[in-house]
């Protein structure tokens, strides 16, 4: 049955027109996100994750992690995409990439922590070969030029923190084609002590007894224009890394620093035990730990996008999960410790008890939070230029004030204030209408916020649209250029790990 067509205006669907002091005064809202499609996965979690896209058949590959398998969907009608068939796969996957006809999927084991594989693929489903990389491949990507296709093994410990592969990237030589590949076109490139870093006291490396290459845990890549350089978002450390592509190498590891929330305009909702929205400033540190990361160019110069999710180790063997309340606070930092631990205030927000004790004497002279609740854009060498600061959760208490820091139903209204928030996760930049944009998305809150990043130094707030509760958990968001379009304008396609939907939206311009 076919989608029925309907303009999305957040306003028209919630009936306010309230916006975040941030995103007044600023552009007139440029394009329009409507939703005309929608493909259902079936029953049960973890069904949509990511997507990618064939332009020549119309086909979106979906990684469905719960049967296993890539959902091979027909989009030559984006009002009403069908499976054309499924891709059974060897094991759970967990990032799917196209370029010149191959589907390559990520693989992991089912020892989580022995090597992975790269499975290939034609757009029919034929399984043309599969190759071995690292442990845990969590995100893989092809270089713009086709030639290498990277993937990010992340290493993630076993449960009781005994077994801790190392981190690393593995670098495919693709110029062979898929068919002939062979262990020899796979390179690894690891962490070691001698690479040059930057910023390195925010730098968060705590495994117990680890190394720098087995606590380094990549997650995200995004690739230079000229397929040269790779960053690689190292997001449980706070960090990330620079990788010489071509020579195999890490050039420089940097850190991120910690986001200050105790300043105007970069507040948060820290309780999920106050009676409701209270964003405001506190003495708390958010570590940024990105997850998805893209990059764009700007007047021939490179800059990063990252979507601050945040993320802890809570394994058997170590977390660090911790409430604030638990913290013994350096009295001299907080002399009103007693005050902010209360379950109103600070007591309930989730922090890590990793980091935090600057001076070694047992208590804590930093409170910090994971994830910065934003999203944020850094030059090639990631300095910040720009972070959201709480545009996110202004934005989200305005115009679905149901939905804030929920978990996508208005019965789940404030309950991930105390951990993360609305959880920012997955970002796609675009190009329409002469313009340049970002559309983020949401995994808890849900739905798509998208702002203007033609100037870097400036971004503005565009729209928000959240389609709950048809679509649950913003995952994997993938943009669709107008050439490429079905339906001769851009789309965006968004996978919803929750719901299992993934939802299709036209791009109109105002």
């Amino acid at each position: 049955m076919k989608y029925i067509k309907t303009t999305i205006c957040v306003a028209a669907l919630l009936g306010i027109a309230i916006l975040h002091p941030a995103a007044q005064a600023k552009q007139p809202r440029q394009i329009t996100l409507t939703p005309i499609g929608r493909y259902n996965a079936g029953p049960g979690i973890e069904s949509a994750e990511i997507a990618a896209y064939d332009p020549a058949t119309k086909r979106i590959f979906s990684i469905n992690p719960t049967l296993t398998r890539v959902d091979v969907l027909d989009i030559s009608d984006p009002t009403d995409p069908v499976l054309a068939r499924p891709i059974p796969l060897g094991g759970r996957p967990n990032s799917v990439a196209f370029h010149n006809g191959i589907v390559a999927v990520a693989v992991e084991n089912a020892i989580k922590t022995d090597p992975g594989q790269v499975e290939f693929f034609d757009v029919d489903g034929t399984a043309l070969n599969a190759v071995t990389v690292g442990a845990l491949p969590d995100m893989l990507i092809f270089t713009p030029d086709g030639r290498w296709l990277l993937v990010a093994n992340e290493g993630e410990p076993n449960d009781a923190y005994t077994i801790d592969p190392e981190g690393s990237v593995s670098i495919i030589n693709m110029t062979v084609g898929a068919a002939n590949l062979t262990q020899a076109d796979v390179r690894t490139a690891t962490f070691n002590d001698s690479i040059p870093k930057r910023n390195a006291s925010s730098i968060r490396i705590y495994g117990p007894g680890a190394t720098l290459a087995q606590d380094l845990e990549p997650e995200y890549i995004a690739v230079s224009h000229d397929s040269k350089t790779a960053w690689v978002t190292l997001q449980e450390n706070n960090a990330i890394a620079i990788l010489d592509i071509k020579a195999g190498v890490f050039t420089r590891l940097v850190g991120l620093g910690f986001k200050n929330h105790s300043r105007r305009g970069r507040g948060l909702d820290a309780s999920d035990s106050d009676g409701g929205i209270n964003i405001a400033k506190w003495p708390v540190f958010g570590m940024y730990q990105p997850d998805a990361i893209e990059t764009y160019r700007v007047g021939g110069v490179t800059y990063l996008v990252m979507i601050n999710e945040g993320d802890t180790r809570a394994f058997t063997g170590l977390n660090e999960e911790a409430r604030v309340s638990a913290l013994a606070l350096d009295p001299t930092v907080f002399p009103t410790a007693a005050t902010l631990q209360q379950p109103a205030n600070l007591g309930r927000l989730t922090v890590t008890n990793a980091t935090g004790d600057t001076d070694g004497d047992g208590d804590f002279d930093q409170i910090l939070v994971p994830g910065g609740r934003s999203f944020s854009i850094r030059t090639a060498e990631a300095r910040l230029v720009f972070d959201s600061g709480d545009d996110f959760e202004q934005i989200t208490e305005a115009q679905v004030p149901a939905l804030f820091n929920s978990n996508g139903t208005a019965a789940t209204f404030d309950t991930r204030s105390d951990n993360k928030g609305p959880e920012p996760e997955g970002i796609v930049l675009g190009k329409a209408f002469g313009r340049t944009y970002a559309f983020m998305g949401f995994e808890r809150t849900g739905g798509v916020i998208v702002y203007d990043v033609s100037d870097p130094f400036h971004p503005t707030f565009v729209q928000y649209v959240n389609t709950s509760p048809d679509d649950i958990s913003s995952e994997g968001l993938l943009f669709i250029e107008e050439k490429d379009s079905p339906t001769g304008k851009p789309l965006l396609v968004v996978s919803h790990e929750i719901s299992s939907t993934t939802t299709i939206f036209e791009i109109s311009k105002d």
